[in-house]
């Protein structure tokens, strides 16, 4: 038996987000079919809200509502350290540390030749431009893959130059993990890594 057409087209529709396959998509949208239509139109109303006003700092490249966005233009925040992420959602998995109190930059991806991701591509001339403006430390944290380590060191041999202090997050063991299950770089990185207690 065929499922109507806009139940058909909701599934096809919803498969295309991540992580969220046939049968998934399927779930959802006979749930959204039972749901009251005040609660799908809340989810209609605040997806097309995102698509309306949400927009991207036009300093650091970072998700707002508001430009520049509230780090940006917070004087409580330190202006002369910048962190490089990928993405803006890796702003805020280090917000979620409550530690890091400078400026972001969203590079909007990283380096990847196979799949054509050139620096071009990249937010990498913006940053440059903020560097030259009291910036002391450009942090990079970009994801320990192969692109992340290509892109923090294209940015660095860029930055260095600038007479700017460049420093990379440290990467190794996660905490609540075993040695046992840690693949050889990820040993190699905690031990380059260490401190002294």
């Amino acid at each position: 038996m065929a499922l109507p057409e806009p139940l058909t087209r909701l599934v096809e529709e919803l498969q295309r987000l991540p992580g969220i396959g046939p049968k998934g998509a399927q779930r959802l949208a006979f749930h959204l079919l039972k749901a009251p239509a005040d609660q799908t139109g809340r989810l209609a109303d605040a997806i097309q809200q995102l698509k309306a006003l949400v927009t991207y700092c036009s300093v650091c490249n970072n998700i707002t509502d508001i430009d520049p966005c509230a780090y940006c233009s917070s004087t409580d925040r330190d202006h002369r350290i910048i962190c490089v992420v990928e993405e803006p959602q890796n702003v805020s998995a280090i917000e979620k540390t409550r530690e890091f109190k400078g400026l972001y930059h969203v590079l909007m991806g990283a380096l990847s030749p196979l799949q054509g991701i050139g620096p071009d591509d990249l937010k990498i001339k913006g940053l440059l431009g903020r560097v030259g403006n009291g910036v002391d430390e450009v942090i990079l944290a970009t994801n320990p893959n192969v692109e992340g380590e290509a892109t923090a060191i294209y940015l660095a041999r860029l930055l260095k130059p600038l007479g700017v202090k460049v420093t990379r997050i440290a990467m190794g063991v996660p905490v609540g993990s075993d040695l046992d299950y840690a693949d050889e770089v990820t040993m190699h990185r905690s031990m380059e890594g260490r401190r002294e207690v």
